[in-house]
C-alpha cells in the first residue's frame, strides 16, 4: 500500500520506440496472443455483476474489417437506468472512503497496467488501428493519468489555507459531486477513457461508463482491471450502447450529477443542452466537462527553421492518421517561404510507412471505420473543388482496410471548407499568408481554439503569438500534438470545449464542490456584519 509520505514526485511514463529487439518481440507476441484468443464476449457490468443483454456490439479491426476483435453487450434502456440507480447507491459508501485509499487503488491499477502494457498496446493496434509507438503512447498516458490523479486526490484532501477569523476555526473541503456519466472517444481509447473515469472516482464519485462503440473492448478490459484491483461494486458501471438509445437518457437522468465527454462539437453541444434542462426530481445544476475537438494550425514565419517546421507539421498532421483533436490540419505559411516549406512537407510524406499497423515499423494505418473514410475522401474532393491544389495523396490506399493516403492540399483559401471544418483524418491544408500579421489572423479565424504552434526564431513574434493566438494549448518551435500529463494541461477555448485542462493541477476541481465549515471557538460575535 502507498502512503502520502512514501509517494514519489510524479513523472511521465516513458514511451517506447521499439528499436529494442526485445521490446518489439514482446509486443509482436502480445498481438499474436490476442489474435489466438479470438473475439471474447464482454457483457454489461452493473454493480459488479455481469449482465446479459439482447443486443451486441461487434468491434472490428479497421485494417481487416473481417477480423472481429471482440464483442460487448449493448445495454438496454432499462439496464442503463439501473446503472444510474446502482451508481447512486454505491456513491453513499464510496464518498466516505478516504482519498488516500481511493488513490492507492489507482496506483495499484497503474502498476498492473505496466505489467500488461503490451496486452493493452495489442488491443489498441487491433481495435483502433494505432501504430506500435502511438499505441504505447496511449497506454503510457493512461498510466500517467492514474499516477497523477492519485497524487492529486491526496493533495486535495489537505485543507487549503484560509484567512484567519478571530474566534473561529474555518476549513474548506472539496467533496465529491455524485453520479457521473463518462462518455470517452475512440481515438485515445485507453488514455482518455481511463483518465476521465479515474479522475471521477478518485475524487469520490461513482460512474456510468458508456464507451465508444468503435473501441468498447479496450474499455471493457480496463473495467475488468479496476475490479481486479479491488474497486467496490457499483463504483464503475460498464454500459456500452448507442448515444440515441441510452446516451441521451443517462445524460438526462435526474440522478446524474455531471457528464464528462470527449468527442465531436455537435455531440458535445447536444449533451450540454440536454444536461442544462432540469428533469423532474433533479436537485442540482448538472456540470458538463467537455472536450470537443479543433481545427488546429501551425504558423510558419519567414524566419523559421523550415526543416524543423516541416518535421513538426508532418508529425502533427499524420500521427495516428490525423485522428487527434490536436492534429495539425492547417499549416499557415508566410508567402516568402511557402513554396520551400510546401516542398519540404511533400518530400517527407512518402517516408511514412503505410499498411497494417500490426506489423513492426508500419507507422500509418487505417482510419477508424468506413463512414470516416468516406467523409474524409469527401473533404478531399471539396478541398480540390474549392480551388486547392492536390500535392500528395487524396485517395483510398489499396487493400480492404479503411486506409486514406496522407493528403496535402496546397493554396487553400482561409475560408474554404477544409480550412474551417474538422475533418479528423489525414488531410493537411497549406495556406499562404501575406505576412506574419496575416498568418495570426488566419490562425484565429475558426470557431475552434484547441492547439496551435508557431515556428519562428524571433522572440518578438513568439511573444505576439503568446498574446494573440487564441488556443488552449500553444506550442513554440515544436509540433502541436503530444501533450504530456502534468506538463501540458490539455483543453481548448471556444467550440473546442470547456477548457477542462485534463492532466492539470486544477482538473479534479471539476469533479468536486467546495464546502466551507466554520466553528465558533470564542465569544467574539456572530461573524462580520453584512457578510454573505
Amino acid at each position: 500500500m502507498h502512503t502520502a509520505e512514501r509517494i514519489s514526485p510524479f513523472k511521465n511514463e516513458s514511451i517506447r520506440t521499439f528499436a529494442d529487439a526485445a521490446e518489439a518481440a514482446s509486443l509482436e507476441a502480445a498481438i499474436a496472443r490476442r489474435r489466438a484468443v479470438g473475439p471474447v464476449m464482454h457483457p454489461v457490468i452493473i454493480g459488479g455483476k455481469r449482465v446479459q443483454s439482447e443486443a451486441t456490439i461487434v468491434s472490428r479491426n479497421p485494417y481487416r474489417p473481417d477480423e472481429i476483435v471482440g464483442r460487448v453487450g449493448s445495454a438496454s434502456l432499462a439496464q442503463a437506468a439501473e446503472a444510474i440507480e446502482t451508481a447512486a447507491r454505491a456513491f453513499e459508501d464510496w464518498k466516505r472512503v478516504a482519498p488516500a485509499k481511493r488513490a492507492d487503488l489507482l496506483f495499484t491499477a497503474a502498476e498492473l497496467v505496466r505489467r500488461r502494457r503490451d496486452d493493452f498496446n495489442a488491443l489498441l493496434v487491433l481495435e483502433v488501428g494505432k501504430s506500435w509507438v502511438e499505441a504505447d503512447a496511449d497506454t503510457a498516458e493512461a498510466i500517467d493519468f492514474l499516477e497523477f490523479y492519485g497524487r492529486e486526490a491526496i493533495r486535495y484532501a489537505q485543507p487549503p489555507p484560509l484567512t484567519p477569523v478571530p474566534g473561529e476555526e474555518n476549513r474548506l473541503e472539496y467533496v465529491p459531486l455524485g453520479v457521473g456519466v463518462v462518455i470517452p472517444p475512440w481515438n485515445f481509447a485507453f488514455a482518455i477513457m481511463a483518465g476521465m473515469t479515474t479522475a471521477a472516482i478518485v475524487a469520490g464519485n461513482t460512474v456510468v461508463l458508456k464507451p465508444s462503440s468503435d473501441s468498447p473492448v479496450i474499455a471493457a478490459a480496463f473495467v475488468d482491471l479496476l475490479h481486479e484491483v479491488g474497486l467496490p461494486p457499483g463504483v464503475v458501471n460498464f454500459v456500452p450502447g448507442s448515444g440515441r438509445e441510452i446516451g441521451d437518457p443517462i445524460v438526462a437522468h435526474p440522478k446524474t450529477r455531471f457528464v464528462a465527454f470527449t468527442g465531436s462539437k455537435e455531440v458535445g453541444l447536444h449533451i450540454n443542452e440536454l444536461a442544462a434542462k432540469p428533469q423532474p426530481g433533479q436537485r442540482w445544476i448538472k456540470r458538463v466537462i467537455a472536450e470537443m475537438g479543433g481545427k488546429d494550425s501551425i504558423v510558419v514565419a519567414a524566419d523559421a527553421d523550415l526543416d524543423a517546421a516541416a518535421d513538426g507539421i508532418v508529425s502533427s498532421a499524420f500521427g495516428f492518421q490525423g485522428q487527434k483533436c490536436s492534429a495539425c490540419s492547417r499549416a499557415i505559411v508566410d508567402a516568402s517561404v511557402y513554396d520551400a516549406l510546401a516542398a519540404k512537407v511533400v518530400e517527407r510524406v512518402p517516408k511514412l510507412r503505410i499498411g497494417d499497423v500490426a506489423q513492426h515499423g508500419v507507422n500509418f494505418g487505417p482510419v477508424i471505420n468506413e463512414s470516416a473514410m468516406r467523409s474524409i475522401l469527401d473533404y478531399v474532393d471539396k478541398g480540390v473543388g474549392e480551388g486547392g491544389t492536390l500535392l500528395s495523396g487524396g485517395k483510398r490506399a489499396p487493400g480492404e482496410g479503411y486506409v486514406v493516403e496522407p493528403t496535402v492540399i496546397g493554396d487553400v483559401a482561409p475560408d474554404a471548407t477544409i480550412s474551417q471544418q474538422e475533418i479528423f483524418g489525414p488531410v493537411l491544408a497549406l495556406i499562404r499568408a501575406r505576412d506574419y500579421d496575416d498568418a495570426l489572423a488566419i490562425a484565429n479565424n475558426t470557431e475552434f481554439g484547441l492547439t496551435g504552434s508557431v515556428y519562428s526564431r524571433d522572440e518578438a513574434k513568439l511573444e505576439r503569438a503568446r498574446d494573440e493566438f487564441n488556443v488552449g494549448n500553444l506550442y513554440f518551435n515544436r509540433k502541436c500534438t503530444g501533450a504530456l500529463v502534468g506538463g501540458h494541461p490539455f483543453g481548448g477555448f471556444n467550440m473546442s470545449g470547456t477548457d477542462s485542462k485534463a492532466g492539470g493541477y486544477d482538473y479534479l476541481l471539476l469533479f468536486t464542490q467546495g464546502k466551507t465549515i466554520s466553528k465558533k471557538t470564542a465569544p467574539s460575535g456572530n461573524g462580520k456584519p453584512g457578510g454573505e
